[in-house]
């Protein structure tokens, strides 16, 4: 949500995530799945999320600019829970995000 203050805007949820996937793969149905449970985790913290469609094998997941998943250097795809919780420690590191902070077995 942005609101406007004076002439200028500004975003209340200024976070940004990007989530980098291969197009050659058939991996935009598990991104856009990615995606939709963020953006549904952290309404409130992310004020945009881009999906970009790549090639070679390309799996990258990016918060405000830094890379915290990358199929290649960690061996394969994140459970959704252990995505939440890097998403987590960028954009609101104090929230408690309830039954998937319980079973950290996935780190």
């Amino acid at each position: 949500m942005s609101r406007i203050i004076g002439d200028n805007m500004e975003n209340s949820r200024p976070h940004k995530v990007d989530i980098h996937y291969c197009t050659g793969c058939r991996w935009l149905l598990r991104s856009a799945w990615m995606a939709q449970e963020l953006l549904t985790t952290f309404e409130d913290e992310i004020g945009e999320l881009t999906l970009h469609p790549g090639s070679g094998g390309i799996f990258e997941v990016h918060v405000n600019g830094e890379r915290i998943w990358s199929r290649k250097e960690m061996g394969g795809f994140p459970e959704i829970t252990r995505l939440k919780q890097l998403v987590r420690d960028r954009v609101s590191p104090d929230r408690s995000l309830g039954h998937s902070d319980r079973n950290t077995s996935n780190t």
